[in-house]
């Protein structure tokens, strides 16, 4: 297992690296307002921030949030708050009131730093908590947390805890994943070192900084690297190839989501085509990516996709295709990335190559645990260290992960389990369907039985019938959907993945 005991120690030692090693040089660009933040700026932004919260009488360890679109300041509370000694506890912007009440009871927050445009609606739900947390609105563009000494007083350590993560609840009561400074900088440099980054190199990312994707796959392994990353407010698929003309990415951070309107849109100009040329490769995460659409990509824009995945348990870090273009494989997240794999059976007990079962990880990004919650985090890590993920897959004889589903969103019909993935898959391959998902939905006879959802293309026509029928010829009568729904949308999580147990909500 790689440790790299060369590299820094803490964010603060990362940011203070590259201070001294790229000192000016860009390490934030806000591709819609020109904004640009420098190493040095960063290390200041964070150093007044510590001080900021050192005079509201917030000691180091305590949590601070942030409610904030992709910006300076969500960059500069994000990475300024750990570096300070502080746990950061970023809150999701699509959650639901309900949702964002729990959090801010449960983290134990202090303080919340959040934009104009949302402060009124955090206020209620302060209001409800009848909790003693300050609500502090900043400049999304030119945050301000006044002059400060520039003194960092408290030294850090590796296992302290830098980041409170919560987990979406879709299915109930979110979890709050611990993440250390070590778990947070492993994941960085698995990535640095897998995808061979240096000062040299550029991002374009919009996924948001409250969704561990865009926090260590991005922003942090960007940190590492010395290079920069081009950070969105928000997703625009109409402006993302002049970005890429403008600012000059040597690679993109997707997901499968972003990849499909990607490729609805308009042909590239020339100069965005020739500026597709400086871009080594596209890696997409947090979702499985489509075949079709894996293959389309690369043929439609000259970028090879490295397909992967992560979780926040393991701070973003399971899986990765290889770099190398002919190592690479469709279908499957990849090859196990700065942490152990298996698959194991109910019993955890390990299982063969091409036999499936659930995927547990071992490693120095496995979480510190579930705040709070000392039952569910040994329930979720054995007493040796392996992390039960809660995804089904397996391992083909070469090494490659490939999943198949989730435990908890597993269809089961006559007793026989049907991968909602399998269904996805197959109504993808319709011309006319953009996306589709589905889930399973109870059944008198059956038990359960299926449920599709399915966007069509603009401005294409195809009736239910003839999705029923392209279904019957693609997966035989037992495992075509029992219902299909046509819908606008597929409710998704922060990161783009579909959030399957909602779907039963658009029936």
């Amino acid at each position: 297992m790689p440790s790299f005991p060369q590299g820094p120690r803490t964010l603060r030692d990362a940011v203070e690296r590259q201070v001294a090693d790229r000192g000016d040089a860009p390490f934030l660009i806000v591709p819609e307002s020109g904004r640009r933040l420098g190493y040095r700026e960063l290390q200041a932004l964070s150093r007044r921030l510590a001080g900021f919260l050192a005079a509201r009488g917030i000691g180091p360890g305590e949590v601070v949030s942030f409610m904030l679109p992709n910006s300076v300041a969500a960059v500069g509370v994000f990475i300024g708050a750990m570096a300070g000694g502080f746990v950061v506890s970023p809150l999701n912007l699509v959650a639901q009131d309900s949702q964002l009440e729990y959090v801010l009871v449960h983290s134990g927050t202090r303080l919340v730093f959040t934009s104009e445009d949302l402060a009124d609606r955090l206020r209620a739900i302060i209001a409800r908590t009848a909790a003693a947390i300050e609500l502090v609105v900043i400049d999304v563009d030119q945050p301000d947390f006044g002059d400060g000494d520039g003194a960092w007083r408290e030294a850090l350590l590796p296992e302290q805890p830098a980041m409170l993560m919560y987990t979406s609840g879709t299915t109930g009561t979110p979890k709050g994943v611990l993440l250390s400074h070590a778990n947070m900088l492993h994941s960085a440099q698995v990535v640095v070192n897998a995808q061979e980054l240096g000062p040299g190199d550029r991002v374009l990312s919009s996924l948001p900084l409250y969704h561990i994707n865009g926090q260590c796959i991005a922003t942090l392994s960007t940190l590492a690297s010395g290079g920069g990353v081009i950070l969105p407010a928000r997703f625009s698929a109409s402006r993302w190839w002049e970005w890429v003309a403008e600012h000059r990415p040597t690679w993109l951070n997707v997901v499968p989501t972003i990849i499909a309107y990607l490729l609805q849109g308009p042909e590239l100009t020339a100069a965005q085509r020739e500026a597709c040329a400086g871009i080594r490769f596209a890696r997409s995460a947090s979702a499985p990516l489509p075949r079709e659409h894996h293959e389309a990509f690369e043929a439609r824009f000259g970028i090879g996709v490295l397909e992967g995945m992560g979780l926040t348990e393991t701070a973003s870090i399971a899986f990765a295709n290889p770099l190398e273009r002919h190592r690479r494989r469709l279908g499957t997240p990849g090859l196990p990335l700065g942490i152990e794999a298996r698959v194991v059976d109910i019993a955890a007990a390990p299982l063969g190559d091409g036999v499936s079962g659930e995927i547990q990880l071992r490693g120095p990004s496995v979480m510190l645990g579930y705040y709070k919650a000392p039952e569910a985090t040994a329930k979720t890590i054995s007493a040796a260290g392996w992390l039960s993920t809660g995804d089904l897959g397996y391992r083909d004889a070469d090494g490659f992960y490939f999943i198949t589903g989730r435990l908890k969103e597993l269809i089961i019909k006559a007793g026989e389990n049907i991968a909602p993935r399998e269904i996805d898959e197959a109504l993808l391959r319709h011309p006319a369907v953009l996306d589709a998902a589905a889930v399973g939905i109870p059944d008198a006879m059956y038990g359960q039985d299926i449920l599709a959802c399915v966007i069509l293309k603009p401005e294409h026509a195809c009736s239910i019938d003839e999705l029923h029928a392209h279904s019957l010829k693609e997966l035989g009568r037992f495992k075509t959907p029992k219902l299909i729904r046509l819908v606008d949308e597929l409710p998704r999580g922060p990161s783009g993945k579909v959030q399957r147990l909602r779907l039963l909500e658009l029936q």
